[in-house]
């Protein structure tokens, strides 16, 4: 009897060890007050997808290319822009969830199609700036109540609002970027905590940080 059951929890190690591992990408939604630049809205996306794949660790928003009068007047064109370490360390985690790996893959179509030189890269303050870039991430990852009008230029105020309408389908955060950014697990084949690892995007590079949301 006792080689029979030895037998078994073999047979259940080797099928566990064979499977594929399972994991997910979780998106999680960001703000950044007043301070050395304007309030700005980003996201970042985190884990492994769940059909298997290299790491992911990249974060994500959109500003205008260059400041000038012009902000106020129409349209300017626009970037992609990839939040630095201290940036993020400086910024709040407001709430996250986890996506599918469909989902996953509508948030990347969206980042390339909001990509300089793309028809929705063209930037206007009013109602096609960084909160409507978070926004329209939130609409793909079926989060409700993302249509905030009044909202559409004050990034934490407009977070808060989208986590008041789905209370039971995201995770409250609420932490200082710092404090979250500590407490992530390593990612497998990273070997560097998240703080140390921001990747870049070979086609968009370094910015320096979001000045208008």
């Amino acid at each position: 009897m006792k080689s029979l059951v030895r037998l078994f929890a073999l047979l259940v190690f080797c099928v566990g060890c064979s499977a594929p591992a399972q994991a997910s990408v979780t998106i999680t939604f960001w703000s950044h007050e007043l301070g050395n630049s304007f309030p700005h809205a980003f996201f970042t996306l985190r884990g492994i997808p769940d059909a298997g794949g290299p790491p992911v660790d990249v974060n994500y928003g959109f500003t205008a290319k260059a400041l000038s009068p012009a902000l106020l007047f129409g349209p300017v064109a626009g970037k992609l822009d990839i939040a630095r370490p201290t940036y993020m360390n400086g910024s709040d985690a407001q709430f996250s969830t986890v996506m599918t790996d469909a989902q996953y893959g509508a948030v990347l179509r969206l980042v390339d199609a909001w990509s300089e030189g793309r028809p929705d890269s063209v930037y206007r303050l009013a109602d096609h700036n960084c909160v409507t870039f978070v926004r329209e991430a939130a609409r793909l990852v079926g989060l409700k109540g993302v249509d905030q009008p009044r909202l559409m230029k004050k990034p934490r105020s407009y977070l808060k609002a989208v986590l008041a309408e789905n209370g039971d389908r995201v995770t409250v955060i609420d932490l200082s970027g710092k404090k979250y950014l500590a407490s992530l697990p390593i990612l497998p084949a990273t070997g560097a905590p998240v703080e140390n690892t921001v990747p870049r995007v070979a086609s968009v590079g370094d910015t320096m940080p979001a000045s208008v949301p």
